[in-house]
């Protein structure tokens, strides 16, 4: 499961930069705002990354634990955090087995389709059970995830992109090849930086589920979770369409 180590995750932040963390956050707050029942002021991040989502919620009143897999990536968010004056604490922890001594949260997150990162069928429930064991009753959990449907419809083979920093320009070519059988997406990275201090070359393989909403469900079902609500993420039109690439669903703790 590991992912963006090393320079690979040096790079993160440029390959991200123009993805909206402030919008992003701003609709899980308002998934959070409408369906919380009771409280909603401690949250738990799944997945955090460089730990750009988790500073901007903590800008709308939350205060938030951070877990990654990749200690690469959880050492940019923390000199990011650092940097910005942020009490957001940010944690090692296999979200499949998480073990955190903390009183229960009222809310949990995982963005960017990083629940598909762990997948198999047992290794989903076990991300689910641990988030409810987390949570307080009634707690809620808003994750995102790749659909099926516009994965098998559209996705691209074969991707190239190159960015420029300062003076570092860096390549990256993305090869797909989809299991279809196993609902995975292999990603390998190819990337190719060169700047005054010479040329850094990796590759590193990535493997990501993509869902069906009904199959979902009934994962969340099985988990002691109630679905509330499966949307289109991150977008004004809710509706899921065969070209939704990602959804986002809202569950909530089923002993509320």
């Amino acid at each position: 499961m590991s992912s963006y180590t090393g320079k690979h995750a040096e790079y993160y932040d440029i390959f991200y930069a123009d993805k909206p963390y402030a919008q992003e956050a701003a609709f899980v707050h308002a998934c959070f705002q409408k369906h919380t029942a009771g409280p909603c002021e401690r949250l738990l991040e799944l997945a955090c990354g460089s730990g750009r989502h988790a500073l901007e919620l903590e800008k709308l009143g939350y205060r938030i634990v951070a877990t990654d897999y990749s200690e690469n990536l959880l050492a940019v968010a923390r000199r990011r955090a650092a940097e910005a004056g942020s009490a957001v604490e940010f944690l090692w922890q296999d979200m499949r087995s998480l073990q955190l001594d903390a009183p229960p949260f009222d809310a949990a997150y995982c963005l960017f389709d990083s629940i598909g990162y762990v997948q198999t069928n047992a290794a989903i429930r076990q991300v689910l059970t641990g988030v409810a064991a987390h949570l307080r009753p009634g707690g809620l959990f808003v994750f995102e995830f790749w659909h099926a449907a516009a994965m098998l419809r559209g996705y691209e083979p074969r991707r190239e992109r190159t960015w420029t920093h300062g003076e570092t320009t860096i390549q990256r070519v993305s090869n797909t090849r989809l299991d279809v059988a196993r609902q995975l997406a292999e990603v390998t990275y190819d990337i190719q930086a060169d700047s005054p201090d010479g040329r850094v070359e990796l590759s590193e393989t990535q493997v990501n589920r993509y869902f069906l909403v009904q199959e979902m469900a009934d994962f969340l079902e099985t988990t002691g979770f109630s679905p509330l609500e499966f949307v289109a993420a991150f977008q004004d039109d809710p509706q899921i369409t065969e070209d939704t690439w990602h959804i986002l669903a809202v569950a909530r703790r089923g002993d509320a």
